[in-house]
């Protein structure tokens, strides 16, 4: 064998010990995710197996479970791509090295990713919101389905998903956060009287409280704050229904139907906008 063929050999054996090792890095990290996500699993189930009474302390923990899958992701991924790098002979100094000059020239391009970071951190840090949180958010309102330092992810009523990025999120209106509500504009005839028409709401709100569907929702008896307005055909009587997070449409939507019903059945009417066409009347001169 000649000195190039030893020289191709020897080549070939070290790509191929290479290889092998890179190889078994992808394996063991492929088994280091696996190991860390069942550990995690049980870690974050027996947390919340800790308080299954609490909802709000549920979602807390399954918003945590997804900062935790975010970060511990990125740095095994950055530190198995070093170690690759390596492994293939490619020196880390330079690179790391080059990284620095190159982040400093990009810096100011990446300002919008530290901010979202950065907003990301505390929105997460000041408990602002949480998987499964109705909340309204850089103009757009949905259900929080997912959450990372870089972006949130909402899903609208109508099913559409929206991608905000952390750093645009100035204000979270978070609308169940412990409880949700419904507020009620009733609108009655005014020849109706007031008070018996606030004692038929109390009661079919009770009635539908005491209902084995709807009695766990509901957490309080609905609070009736009163004539609200004068209307230009109605008087409109405002109240409040108190419910579990996310409940108070599926309580409200029932409510209204089931006051429907009895407002036709106690002949209590709703009024609506009426339309009178007037002719006018012929003058005594052209009936000449």
């Amino acid at each position: 064998m000649d000195l190039n063929n030893l020289k191709e050999t020897v080549v070939s054996n070290q790509y191929l010990h290479n290889g092998f090792k890179v190889l078994l890095i992808l394996i063991g990290a492929f088994i280091i995710t696996k190991i860390i996500n069942l550990t995690a699993s049980k870690f974050f189930k027996r947390l919340k197996n800790q308080n299954k009474s609490d909802p709000e302390y549920s979602k807390r923990i399954d918003t945590f479970k997804t900062i935790f899958n975010y970060i511990y992701k990125i740095t095994l991924y950055t530190v198995v791509g070093i170690i690759i790098l390596g492994e293939l002979g490619i020196e880390i100094g330079p690179i790391l090295a080059a990284a620095g000059v190159v982040g400093v020239a990009v810096g100011f391009g990446a300002q919008t990713l530290v901010k979202d970071v950065i907003n990301g951190m505390f929105i997460f840090i000041q408990d602002q919101l949480r998987v499964g949180d109705w909340v309204e958010m850089a103009g757009k309102e949905g259900e929080v389905e997912d959450i990372n330092l870089k972006m949130t992810r909402l899903r609208d009523i109508s099913g559409n998903v929206h991608f905000i990025p952390n750093g645009e999120i100035k204000v979270v209106t978070n609308k169940t956060r412990d409880f949700s509500k419904y507020v009620y504009n009733i609108g009655v005839a005014y020849k109706e009287n007031v008070d018996q028409v606030m004692e038929i709401m109390r009661e079919v709100h009770r009635e539908l409280q005491e209902d084995p569907e709807y009695k766990d929702d509901i957490l309080e008896p609905i609070n009736i704050l009163g004539l609200d307005k004068f209307g230009d055909s109605a008087i409109v009587i405002k109240a409040v229904s108190k419910t579990k997070p996310l409940m108070h449409r599926k309580v409200g939507r029932e409510y209204k139907r089931r006051l429907k019903n009895r407002f036709d059945k106690d002949d209590i009417e709703i009024p609506f906008p009426h339309l009178t066409l007037y002719y006018g009347q012929d003058t005594k001169k052209d009936m000449e």
